[in-house]
């Protein structure tokens, strides 16, 4: 399960990853390959919520 926190930040990748600051969130999203990072042209790293990630989110949003 995870925390209000990780929910949270997984929320803010996929709203605004570029924005999203390093958070230790982010560990608990990357070890349960709920968010990936990626490298971008000019070398910068963006996170990013993969299709897991997406469904998790999709299947709460229903639930409320």
């Amino acid at each position: 399960m995870l925390s209000a926190h990780e929910f949270a930040t997984l929320m803010l990748v996929r709203d605004s990853a570029d924005h999203i600051a390093e958070r230790q969130e982010l560990d608990t999203l990357l070890e349960r390959q709920l968010v990936t990072m990626e490298r971008l042209a000019g070398g910068t790293v963006r996170a990013r919520v993969t299709e897991d990630g997406d469904s998790l989110l999709r299947h709460l949003t229903r639930l409320h």
